[in-house]
This record gives C-alpha cells, sequence and structure tokens, in this order.
C-alpha cells in the first residue's frame, strides 16, 4: 500500500476562478478540485496536495494521472467501481486482531496455570484450606512473607499465633458453621454468644524463615462442661517436621452484657459432632503465674493504649496484640540473644478500646546472672 501526505488551506478567490492550477512536485501529482459557486461575489475554495513518495523500500514507484473518464460531471474524482476485491477486508488488519486476541487469551490462561512446578510447593495453591482426616482435621499452608519476619530473619511468634487463629476460623466456614462474629456457629448467633480464648500455650522448636511454606492442622475437642478446646500443629512443607506445637482453651462470653455464659445444648449439638477424642498437643500447665507489681518487677512500660485496628469484630483488642504488649517491657538485651520458644498466656478480663496498660517483667533463670532479678515472667496488668 502506498501512504500518502496531504493538507488543506482555506481562502478567499477571486469569483472568476472557476478552476484551480495544477503543478508537479517531484515525482508526485497535485491537483486541484473547485467547489461549486454561490450567488456571492466572492467564495471559499479547498486547494488539496497531495504527495507519494518517489521510493518504497528503494523501489522506483511509477504513478500514472488520473484519468479524465474517473472524473465526474463537476470535475471531482469519483471513487473506484466496488467490486468483490475491493470489498474484502484488509487481511493484514485482521491478521494483527486475531494476534492480539491469541495473545490476551495466553496471557489469561498464565495467569490461572497455578499448578505447582516444584514438589515442594504447596499443595494448596490459594491458601484457602481443605478438611482431611475423616472430615475432624482442618488443613491450611501459609507461605512465609517478607512483612512477617523481622531483624533476625525469622518470623515472630506473632506471625505464628495470626496463622493459627486464621486456621480455626476457617476451619469453622469450611465446616459450614460459620454465621457471624469471630467463629459463631448460627445458634450461638441466635443467642448473641461469641468465643472468648481463656488460656493459650504455645511451644516453638524453631521459627520459618521468608520464602518458606509451613502447613498449619488444627482440630477441636471437649473441655468440661461449657468448654471447647482447639489444638494445632505447625509443619515444615517441605521437610514434614513439626516446628510448633499450640493448645487453648474457649468459653462462651455474651457479646451485649459481656459477661460468659454457659453452653447451650443447642450450640453443643452444633459443634460436638467436630470433637476429636485426643490428648492435648501441649500438656497442659497448670502452674500459677506469679502476680507482678511496680515493686517485683524489672521492667515496667506503662501507657500503652489500644490503637483502633488492635480491635477485632468483638469490639474487644483481639487476643495476638497482647503478646507484642507483654514484650515491649523484655529488655532489648534479651530479644536480640534468645528466641521465645514457649509461653503461657492467660487471659482474664478483655481490653477495650479505651483502657491503659502497663507491661511488667521479671527475669529469672539464666537472666538472673546479669542482676535483674530472680524467677519472675513477663505479665500484663491495668496500671
Amino acid at each position: 500500500m502506498v501512504a500518502t501526505a496531504a493538507a488543506s488551506a482555506f481562502f478567499i478567490a477571486p469569483a472568476n476562478d472557476a478552476v484551480g492550477k495544477a503543478a508537479k512536485h517531484g515525482n508526485g501529482v497535485s491537483s486541484a478540485a473547485p467547489i461549486k459557486t454561490t450567488s456571492r461575489p466572492s467564495r471559499l475554495q479547498v486547494m488539496a496536495h497531495a504527495q507519494s513518495p518517489t521510493k518504497i523500500n528503494g523501489n522506483l514507484v511509477n504513478l500514472t494521472k488520473i484519468s479524465d473518464n474517473a472524473k465526474n460531471e463537476d470535475g471531482v474524482q469519483s471513487p473506484p467501481p466496488r467490486t468483490f476485491i475491493n470489498q474484502l477486508p484488509d487481511w493484514s488488519v485482521l491478521l494483527a486482531a486475531m494476534t492480539t486476541v491469541f495473545l490476551a487469551a495466553e496471557k489469561q490462561w498464565t495467569m490461572l496455570d497455578w499448578k505447582p512446578k516444584r514438589p515442594d510447593m504447596l499443595a494448596d495453591p490459594f491458601g484457602l484450606g481443605r478438611i482431611v482426616q475423616d472430615g475432624l482435621v482442618f488443613r491450611q499452608n501459609f507461605s512465609i512473607r517478607s512483612y512477617e519476619i523481622g531483624a533476625d530473619r525469622s518470623t515472630s511468634i506473632e506471625t505464628l499465633m495470626n496463622h493459627l487463629q486464621e486456621t480455626a476460623l476457617n476451619h469453622v466456614r469450611t465446616a459450614g458453621l460459620f454465621a457471624d462474629g469471630f467463629g459463631c456457629t448460627p445458634e450461638m448467633s441466635k443467642r448473641n454468644l461469641i468465643w472468648v480464648v481463656t488460656k493459650m500455650q504455645i511451644l516453638v522448636d524453631h521459627y520459618p524463615s521468608w520464602g518458606d511454606t509451613v502447613q498449619v492442622d488444627t482440630w477441636v475437642s471437649g473441655s468440661g462442661k461449657n468448654g471447647m478446646r482447639r489444638d494445632w500443629h505447625v509443619r515444615d512443607l517441605k521437610t514434614g517436621e513439626i516446628i510448633a506445637k499450640a493448645s487453648s482453651l474457649w468459653v462462651m462470653m455474651n457479646k451485649h452484657t459481656r459477661r460468659l455464659s454457659k453452653m447451650p445444648e443447642e450450640v453443643r449439638g452444633e459443634i460436638e459432632p467436630h470433637f476429636v477424642d485426643s490428648a492435648p498437643a501441649v500438656a497442659e500447665d497448670n502452674r500459677k503465674l506469679p502476680k507482678l507489681d511496680d515493686s517485683t518487677a524489672d521492667f515496667v512500660r506503662s501507657s500503652l493504649t489500644p490503637r483502633w485496628y488492635d480491635l477485632d469484630v468483638n469490639q474487644h483488642v483481639n487476643n495476638v496484640k497482647y503478646l507484642g504488649w507483654i514484650l515491649e517491657s523484655a529488655p532489648q538485651t534479651i530479644l536480640e540473644s534468645h528466641q521465645l520458644t514457649a509461653i503461657t498466656l492467660e487471659y482474664r478480663r478483655e481490653c477495650g478500646k479505651d483502657s491503659m496498660l502497663q507491661s511488667l517483667t521479671a527475669l529469672g533463670g539464666d537472666a538472673a546472672v546479669d542482676g535483674f532479678g530472680q524467677g519472675g515472667v513477663p505479665a500484663l496488668a491495668p496500671p
């Protein structure tokens, strides 16, 4: 195809100029087409100038003048006659459109091609989790992200606790018991009941690093008449080694009165079919935590207040946030030279958005040689 350049100009022409002049420029052809006159003494005439290149890809192009029979009675060039050939589509344009559609479809298919490329990649690519072991254990995989690691290049205890909480909620959802709130069943929602944790025990063998994938298994069991126990195993997906264990105790609370409640029989009928008859993942530690105050604590951090984003849908501080506050008062030298391998948390009172707390720490064991204190543990208490 031959490319042409066109330019036009508007000007007032004398009335006696009926026909424009034609001039040659190089090997191109120029033509002027008059516009029919009106009754006015002067008229507007359009001069169109078109020039085609003398060479295309190094080859000379011979152009012929437009024949007179290609013009109508007014001297204006008429379009070529409509034939079967010139009504066919431009195949180059059609081919380009088909190529664009094909490339777009290939890109979408690549995005949906989530099949594992390596055997050590997670079998649950979207992280949604699934029910295993006769429908009693829920399993979910987590890939450790860059924002989940700390200065030592490993995950924190808070990250692991977030994974535990996420699998617990997804277990309830996948089992078909999710209504609203945090893991509430339909019968709990009718009675304005919510789950609250009273005790959490965690043992950590080692912490995963950025790029590792962990597999979290969780299941539930009965605990007394009005409670429920939830356990977790955290494994390195590549090696299958258990790197952390956790056990927790849960009871029900009325979300309006904020008082503990007995477990209704209707609720028990919903959750009891999902109970697993097994021992706790972590043996229960019945030792009483020593009480700390300003006089017995080695380190105190005061004026801790919850942020808006520390609250969960039950309108109180999420249980994972307490751990960060507890470690606030731990000395920096301990955090840099030690890793948390075991912790027992007892939740005795809920914390709201208007609460003000202080974190108290007493050191024991090997830390006592530095003269910090003996026999104590971190604690969180109202000021």
